[in-house]
């Protein structure tokens, strides 16, 4: 069993030092894919000033590691690791990285994204945006459900 790896933290993260860890630890891998999610500057047609995301301790962290586990069973990987931001965000910040090893690169983006989808639509996190006319709260968008789903019916 390889490494899982899943942080929600206020912190920024580094992706270089991410990695590194990962390369020094994941010998066997022949592959290594990452994702990071950074605060766009819209959303819904509306300029975006700033995010803030909220979430459940250990819940959190226990539904993420779920996810991966899943991940990694479909997928046959060799580490995971997660790394998820909540507090006050501005656009251009880091708020999420995905980072997956496997023996081979098409197995590593499948899972890589797979984790994504779902995390976006199942992580218990709250989302509220600032714009220049007021804060609101964000659900899921419709494409994300869509995204997810679509993993239920290739057999996830």
């Amino acid at each position: 069993m390889g490494i899982t790896k899943v942080v929600v933290r206020h912190e920024d993260f580094d992706l270089s030092a991410e990695e590194d860890a990962l390369r020094r630890a994941s010998t066997s891998a022949g592959a290594m894919v990452a994702f990071t999610g950074v605060v766009r500057d819209r959303n819904q047609g509306d300029r975006i000033l700033s995010l803030t995301l909220e979430h459940y301790p250990g819940m959190t962290e226990s539904a993420i590691r779920a996810i991966a586990e899943k991940a990694r069973k479909r997928w046959g990987l060799d580490d995971i690791v997660v790394i998820h931001r909540v507090g006050r965000l501005e656009v251009g910040d880091q708020i999420v990285l995905c980072l997956v090893t496997s023996s081979h690169r098409g197995e590593a983006f499948e899972a890589c994204e797979y984790i994504m989808d779902w995390l976006k639509t199942e992580a218990p996190f709250w989302k509220k945006e600032e714009t220049p006319s007021g804060s609101r709260w964000v659900d899921a968008r419709e494409s994300d459900e869509r995204a997810r789903d679509r993993w239920r019916e290739a057999g996830a």
